[in-house]
């Protein structure tokens, strides 16, 4: 492990995602932690985007904005995270990648499960594509993207995007994203004692999400057959992470099908491991998300 991170690991508060309520309480102190960006190049709104119910979300326009979006979903297991809480990703998105960030705060599981979560990220993104002169965006050059279970949110609002003729989407960012049910890759059966977030709370973050739906490319977007016709993606993954495996696989089987993938695995890193922004491989990820953005949404 990143020496630097390895440092920090005493201090991370417990994760139990069997309890939704408790996590939800425990990551938002986390969250709190995190030191604020600079957002005075920002113009930050609040708007609740028209569906059933209204999805509210968090809008940063950067000063001299390049004409491209992003439709961000947070992470949290589908269980915990909201517009708060991803604030300072999303701030740091949008001024680093000079891209207009639309934070997005799904409904969560258990208590609103599939697919109520992928109903709020799809109407969000009409919603940007809908408004984008209002926003100053290009509608040709609007992207999703996510953290975790905001990840896989990001590869299945893709493919219901591409299935249903939807809004074109020019680029997918999927960080460390869930996206697979089924436990079927060595490092989401063998990681069961790494930091932060292991197999098990993977398992505990499944049965909330899906409740009673069984998997479905939409919930699952591995157990997808055909990824022909999707947008160009950004893959990055943490070394220990259960998730690690199925977003390697992932973007193997979207290079076979004709997507470019730029795929990044970052050595010694775990799960939500960026969040420790001292630490130098932080610095490297959280640049290189934003300039692989910056590089897709670029006129």
């Amino acid at each position: 492990m990143d020496p630097e991170l390895e440092a920090f690991i005493p201090f991370l508060p417990p994760l139990d995602l069997t309890d939704p309520v408790a996590a939800r309480k425990v990551f938002a102190e986390r969250a709190a932690s995190v030191p604020a960006p600079d957002t005075s190049g920002l113009e930050i709104e609040d708007r609740v985007v028209p569906a059933d119910p209204g999805v509210p979300v968090r809008i940063y326009r950067p000063h001299g904005a390049l004409g491209g979006a992003l439709v961000w979903l947070h992470g949290g297991g589908g269980v915990f995270g909201d517009l708060d809480t991803e604030h300072p990703w999303a701030a740091r998105l949008a001024s680093q990648s000079g891209a207009v960030v639309v934070s997005v705060a799904y409904r969560l599981a258990p208590e609103h499960p599939f697919p109520a979560a992928l109903d709020d990220a799809y109407a969000a993104l009409r919603w940007t594509a809908g408004h984008a002169g209002e926003l100053g965006v290009d509608p040709a050059r609007i992207a999703v993207g996510g953290h975790s279970a905001g990840g896989g949110l990001a590869a299945a609002t893709a493919l219901r995007a591409r299935d249903e003729q939807g809004p074109p989407v020019c680029f997918q960012l999927l960080n460390e994203a869930g996206l697979d049910d089924r436990p079927l890759t060595w490092s989401r059966r063998h990681f069961t004692d790494v930091p932060w977030f292991d197999s098990r709370q993977a398992d505990a973050a499944w049965r909330h999400y899906l409740g009673s739906a069984p998997g479905t490319p939409y919930a699952a977007p591995a157990r997808a057959d055909d990824l022909s016709g999707l947008p160009p993606a950004y893959i990055a993954t943490a070394e220990l992470c259960p998730n690690r495996d199925e977003d390697i696989a992932y973007a193997l089987r979207l290079l076979q099908a004709g997507v470019s993938v730029d795929l990044h695995q970052w050595p010694g890193t775990f799960h939500g491991s960026q969040a420790i922004l001292s630490a130098a491989v932080s610095q490297r990820q959280i640049a290189d998300v934003c300039a692989a953005v910056r590089r897709a949404l670029a006129p």
